[in-house]
C-alpha cells in the first residue's frame, strides 16, 4: 500500500474549519494581550519591593493606569467603614470598641500605609492621579458582601 491510502489528506471542509479555528484563536489572544496592563504590573512591583507595603494585611494593588488616572484597590470606602475592614484585617479587633487604642492605632497604621501607597504611586511620571476602588472580589473572600 502507498502512504496516501493509510493516511487520506483532509477534504474541504475540515481545512476551512481548522483555518477559522486558528483564526479564532489567534484573534483571541491578540484580544487578551492587548487587554492586558503592563504598567500596573510594573507599578505593583514597585509595591512589592517595599517591605511595609508588602507586609501589610491588605494587598493593595494598581488595577489599571489610564490616561494618568491609577485605579488602586482598597479595603475601605463611602460603603464599608475602616473599622469593617480592620476587623477583616485584624481579627483579634472583632471584639474591640471603635475608640480602643487597639482600634485607633490599627486605622492610624492602615492611612498610614495607604498614604504611602499613594505617594509611591504618585511619584510614577504617567500617574497624576489616584482613585481608589474598594476591593469587593477581597472582602468577598473573607465573608464581606458589599451590595452596591
Amino acid at each position: 500500500m502507498n502512504d496516501q491510502q493509510d493516511c487520506p489528506s483532509m477534504d474541504s471542509f475540515t481545512k476551512k474549519y481548522l483555518f477559522f479555528l486558528a483564526s479564532l484563536a489567534f484573534v483571541a489572544l491578540v484580544w487578551w494581550l492587548s487587554s492586558l496592563d503592563f504598567r500596573a504590573g510594573e507599578i505593583n512591583d514597585l509595591l512589592a519591593a517595599d517591605n511595609e507595603i508588602a507586609s501589610y494585611p491588605y494587598p493593595f494593588r494598581v488595577i489599571s493606569v489610564n490616561k494618568g488616572v491609577a485605579k488602586v484597590s482598597s479595603p475601605r470606602s463611602a460603603e464599608l467603614s475602616a473599622l469593617q475592614s480592620l476587623r477583616v484585617m485584624y481579627p483579634k479587633l472583632e471584639k474591640s470598641d471603635a475608640t480602643s487604642d487597639e482600634v485607633m492605632a490599627a486605622q492610624k497604621q492602615l492611612a498610614h500605609v495607604q498614604s504611602k501607597v499613594a505617594k509611591l504611586i504618585k511619584g510614577q511620571d504617567d500617574v497624576v492621579r489616584i482613585r481608589w476602588v474598594l476591593d469587593t472580589q477581597w472582602l468577598s473572600e473573607r465573608g464581606i458582601q458589599i451590595f452596591q
